[in-house]
């Protein structure tokens, strides 16, 4: 029940302060004192056995006796008294908790047996939240709410601050007064017990007042609900991360390369940039990041102009910019020709644009409205050096116009001091951000940079691969179940290789030799040059014990090398047990490279794939990107341009590209293989050959851990984002025979979503839509086609015999946070109407929302549209009472069918 009941915290009518006290410097007497001068609207009660007054309030034994009913109960009483409190609050009928008192896990064994204790009572009352325990409390600027034990109440503003730090909430209220930094929502949220930052982020996505969120977060919990909510919220407004705890090491040592290189760091840096969320690395930048996304439009690209006055602040911001992988703007031709026209002839010809240090406002004006029209230049920013005939304040006022007739990004930077006061004031009351010095300005505007790159995986439509996915999980099922009955944790290469190639992952076929006579033959028969590499469960990394031998091409070489392996191995690992060696063919590619794919199932966010360079060097060099699986193309292709050894891949100095669609096809198939494969913990194929033909894994090694398995009440709970849900895929006769596929939509899609609209009528899509549209964008496409699964899902029909898979019709269901409500659309092709097509997706949508566990589906249609009127009412949807006039608001629960 993500944001269930947290307008009772958030928005209270009465408040009850537990534990409220007369001693001075106490948590109750300084919460119960915040809440009474600090313009709080509603009924506050203190609520303490051994008082019976405070001041002119009475005060009551018990919540049992409060004489209204009360939204809100702040408890400051001792760690001990707490179930008792909870269970008096549960039968007062409190549902809003907010617990201040420590003393519970964060105290070890004993505080976690009494937190559970808490949380049990709490679930016996439907609908209680609880925030905390051990936290700093709550604010709400807006409506003077502040329950916590801070002293100050933050400004008005639209950033909703989270934090797991209470300690660090003081220090950050402390600085946002004196730099006038206001919040909507200030949040410390203790240990977590109910309310997560999950729920948080669904809660403030639905607030007008909140336009940004900031975390500062050490660790996530219910990576699940923590990444569908935060990709929700960063659809439209942006979230800043501050991460603590970077360096953190492993609990565990790791069992592969990959184990060693996904470190935990880079696990959570992979997971914000798939939940659009933008992290910053200074405490510094956290305040001007969220002012700065929440007030700017994401800009299209990464290429910056600079203009300024002084050409040394304009090489240090260009350093800056290089620094962190920008783009200095190329300026076209037409753009120099015109600069040249309104600047003098010692400008400096190129970007950064030094205009002089004599430039007067006029001159910084039109330099700017020329550089924002060229479409080479992604955003601009103006440097400033006061000089002897600098007019910062009116430079300042040619910028605000310019900046308010473009919707590209324009920072500033007024160096200096009172001199440039003025200026600053103009710009900052204007929402023009401006920096103190040029690399402050570049940091900001590659946050911007980041924040569009995230939003734009939110949204992109990967490219049809050429390949027909057919995935045999029965197969590769009976192979796992067979590979898990041996007991061994990790699985040999052999083992490993005949599960990959079960997911079509090609790789180099690989038998074992228990004698060098043994190889020798199997050498023979798999044809020659081979490789021998010592076979042993317990060695993962054969070249550090001297286990391997290449470019074997006779028998006696082959049996030479046989012996060779094992004296090396019996000297290197005597307490190895190894058992032979593998054979298989030599793979010598000149124009090949060799990368590491791997998997490492990651404690928080589960499994993780990576891919850089690979073969021996690949834990040395850390060239590496992760992502969280399931992946698309767009994903795969993109973790691949990530990596510094991309230019080799793509083809480099005459050299040719390797095969880029068959290397994304082998990660994609890898990120779906983990997906149906939850006992594996760690994976690595290295290396994996990439050539100009093709990709093949020549060594892998997968760790399992039999004790994990499915978990049939939550499909697919070891990843952190939803994989397309193929479950709710059924064929559909229509009534002329046509024979019709039911599926859930897929971002490849759009193109055909395109389609099937474009085929509508104006009256057929004023009936879906409430409103006619001359054409459909790639914007409402986003919408409708990329969507998080585990919030919402559309089906659409497709005929079986089309070969094209052209979409004829389209259920959508949108679920709240809670999974309580969808509200339900239904678009049937003009072509397709009259054949029983939107009754039977409205049937299956249903028949989805039960699977779901949703309790009631919403649908709005015309007073007008009889058709689809009488079909919610055949299907039980009753009329609700609506305002208005051309909308018939429609119900139905689906727990009383």
């Amino acid at each position: 029940m993500p944001i269930r009941n947290l307008d009772k915290i958030f928005r209270p009518r009465r408040i009850a302060v537990v534990g409220a006290s007369q001693r001075s410097l106490s948590v109750g007497q300084t919460v119960f004192q915040n809440l009474m001068t600090g313009g709080f609207a509603g009924e506050i009660y203190p609520v303490n056995p051994r008082h019976t007054r405070f001041g002119e309030s009475p005060c009551y034994q018990s919540v049992l006796e409060l004489p209204e009913p009360v939204d809100l109960a702040v408890i400051c009483t001792p760690a001990q008294t707490i179930p008792e409190v909870i269970q008096q609050c549960g039968t007062a009928g409190i549902r809003g908790i907010v617990i201040l008192s420590a003393g519970f896990r964060e105290t070890g064994a004993a505080g976690s047996q009494l937190e559970q204790q808490v949380l049990s009572i709490a679930r016996q009352f439907s609908g209680m939240r609880i925030i905390g325990p051990n936290c700093l409390g709550i604010m709400a600027p807006y409506f003077n709410l502040n329950a916590s034990f801070a002293t100050d109440m933050p400004l008005t503003g639209n950033i909703a601050f989270i934090s797991q730090s209470g300690a660090l909430c003081t220090a950050v209220l402390d600085w946002a007064l004196q730099e006038k930094v206001g919040f909507s929502h200030f949040v410390s949220v203790g240990n977590m017990l109910d309310v997560g930052i999950a729920d948080l982020i669904d809660y403030f996505a639905l607030d007008p007042l909140t336009k940004s969120i900031i975390l500062y977060v050490e660790s996530i919990t219910e990576a699940r609900q923590f990444m569908s909510a935060a990709r929700a919220f960063t659809k439209h407004k942006p979230i800043i991360a501050y991460k603590a705890g970077r360096f953190q090491q492993s609990a565990k040592a790791a069992s592969s390369h990959t184990g060693a290189m996904a470190g935990v760091d880079a696990v959570y840096e992979a997971a914000f940039a798939r939940a659009g969320i933008v992290r910053v690395f200074e405490l510094d930048d956290l305040f001007d990041c969220a002012e700065l996304l929440a007030r700017q439009r994401p800009p299209r690209g990464e290429r910056l102009a600079i203009v300024t006055n002084a050409g040394g602040p304009g090489v240090m911001a260009t350093d800056a910019l290089l620094e962190r992988d920008g783009v200095l703007a190329t300026l076209s031709e037409a753009t120099i020709e015109r600069l040249n026209t309104v600047l003098p002839p010692a400008w400096s010809h190129g970007n950064p644009l030094d205009i002089l240090g004599d430039a007067l406002p006029e001159r910084f004006g039109n330099a700017l409205e020329i550089v924002l029209t060229d479409s080479q230049v992604d955003g601009v920013l103006v440097v400033l050096s006061p000089q002897a005939m600098t007019d910062p304040a009116g430079a300042a006022d040619v910028v605000i116009k310019a900046a308010k007739s473009t919707s590209k990004p324009v920072l500033t930077s007024w160096m200096g001091g009172g001199k440039v006061q003025e200026g600053i004031t103009r710009m900052t009351a204007a929402g023009i951000p401006t920096y103190n010095t040029p690399e402050q300005a570049v940091r900001a505007f590659m946050y911007l940079v980041t924040y569009a790159r995230n939003r734009e995986f939110l949204y992109e439509t990967p490219r049809a691969m050429p390949v027909q996915y057919s995935l045999d999980r029965q197969r590769l099922r009976e192979l796992a179940d067979a590979a898990l009955q041996e007991g061994h944790e990790i699985l040999s290469e052999c083992t490993s290789k005949s599960l990959l190639e079960a997911y079509g992952i090609p790789v180099n076929p690989t038998v074992l030799a228990r004698s060098a006579a043994e190889a020798v033959d199997l050498s023979q028969k798999m044809g020659l040059p081979v490789v021998l590499k010592v076979f042993s469960e317990q060695i993962t990394h054969k070249t550090d014990v001297g286990g391997v031998e290449l470019d074997l091409y006779d028998d006696r070489e082959i049996s030479e090398a046989y012996n060779r392996i094992m004296q090396r191995v019996k000297e290197a690992r005597p307490d190895a047990n190894a058992e032979g060696v593998t054979v298989q063919r030599m793979v010598s590619e000149p124009e090949g490279h060799e990368l590491i794919l791997g998997v490492k199932r990651d404690p928080v966010f589960g499994m993780v794939l990576l891919v850089g360079a690979g073969g021996t060097s690949a834990e040395l060099y850390q060239d590496r990107a992760l992502e969280l699986p399931p992946l698309n193309e767009r994903l795969a292709r993109h973790a691949l341009e990530s990596l510094r050894s991309w230019p080799l891949l793509n083809g480099y100095r005459g050299r040719p590209a390797v095969n880029l669609d068959q290397l994304i096809q082998v990660l994609i198939r890898l990120s779906y293989f983990v997906a149906d494969l939850p006992e594996i913990v760690e994976l690595d194929i290295n290396p994996l050959m990439v050539t100009p033909e093709g990709a093949m894994a020549l060594d892998a090694r997968i760790v399992v851990d039999r004790g994990l398995s499915v978990n049939s009440s939550c499909p697919y709970s070891h990843l952190a984002i939803r994989p397309y849900p193929e479950e709710f895929t059924k064929t559909i006769t229509l009534k002329d025979g046509t024979r019709v596929r039911l599926r859930p939509i897929q971002p490849e899609d759009e193109d055909k979503w395109h389609e099937l609209l474009r085929g509508c009528s104006p009256e057929s899509i004023r009936a879906r839509f409430r409103f006619t549209f001359q054409s459909t964008t790639h914007d409402m496409a986003t919408r409708f086609c990329f969507i998080d699964y585990d919030r919402e899902i559309a089906i659409v029909a497709e005929r079986v015999e089309d070969p094209s898979g052209q979409l004829i019709g389209v259920g959508r269901m949108v679920a709240d946070a809670d999974h309580r409500e969808a509200e339900y659309a239904v678009l049937v092709g003009d072509h397709w109407q009259g054949l029983g097509l939107g009754s039977m997706l409205t049937d299956y949508c249903l028949e989805v929302c039960r699977t779901w566990g949703v309790k009631r589906m919403v649908a709005e249609t015309a007073p007008e549209n009889r058709r689809m009127l009488e079909l919610f009412r055949n299907r039980g949807f009753i009329k609700e009472d609506s305002d208005s006039t051309d909308t018939v608001l429609l119900m139905k629960n689906l727990d009383s069918d």
